[in-house]
């Protein structure tokens, strides 16, 4: 039976991985690390980079390099938050005809979910190498509070990137059934998930046959990219004071 490639599309850095023997296993990219960035730039020379080479370039060449665009997949350009996060990207980003956003690398403008997709075939053709067979099913996650809009555009991405996206689920039920928690049952537990981007933690009620979300909360715009810019502001308030 053909493998399913399982793909944590993170804010910062993504991750996949199949089931072999009943247990989940995380599959190296072509660089050999078990993450990777979630990073797509167009370099000076017109070449596409994805990764850690996208990433290390990303000081000399900020206004090609798209990173955190699981902040816009699935918005409206008129969001509060893409309009707050317009002023922090080194990047442009414009409204689209349909009233979503678009982003500008290189010299064209993309969709969310096409730049997302780039990062998808990157992982789709490292998997494929490292397994040594053809893959065409993904099964991708998401934050539990994303909407439907943000569902469907990160569908959308697999399969601009050539997968038969079997199923978009919630990363903390995708935590719950890596743990192997639903071999145990009748019990209520909580995952959160602290990322580069988004903070999400869910409470999930685990039977016999089902993993059930009973309440979820978070917000996509508290993580470690915050962080940063909370730093990046205090050494900037500092250096203007001196």
């Amino acid at each position: 039976m053909a493998k399913i490639l399982g793909i944590d599309l993170g804010t910062t850095f993504s991750a996949m991985a199949v089931v072999e023997a009943g247990e989940p296993k995380i599959i190296e990219n072509a660089e050999g690390e078990r993450t990777t960035s979630s990073v797509v730039a167009i370099s000076k020379t017109g070449e596409r980079l994805i990764g850690t080479l996208a990433r290390r370039q990303a000081i000399t060449n900020p206004q090609d390099t798209i990173y955190s665009v699981k902040r816009l997949i699935g918005r409206r350009f008129s969001d509060e938050k893409v309009q707050r996060d317009k002023e922090l990207l080194s990047y442009k980003i414009k409204e689209g005809s349909d009233g979503g956003v678009e982003i500008k690398m290189g010299d064209k403008w993309y969709k969310p979910s096409e730049v997302s997709a780039m990062l998808l075939q990157k992982l789709k053709a490292d998997a494929e190498a490292k397994l040594g067979e053809k893959i065409t099913d993904t099964v991708i996650t998401c934050p539990a509070y994303f909407d439907d809009s943000q569902r469907k555009a990160t569908k959308d991405a697999g399969e601009i990137a050539g997968f038969n996206v079997r199923r978009v689920i919630n990363e903390p039920t995708a935590a719950a059934l890596a743990y192997g928690l639903q071999k145990k049952k009748d019990q209520q537990i909580v995952v959160y998930d602290f990322g580069g981007g988004t903070f999400d933690i869910s409470v999930l009620n685990i039977t016999a046959d089902t993993i059930e979300v009973k309440g979820t909360g978070g917000d996509t715009h508290l993580g470690g990219d915050d962080f940063d810019q909370r730093i990046m502001d205090f050494i900037v308030d500092n250096f203007k004071k001196d």
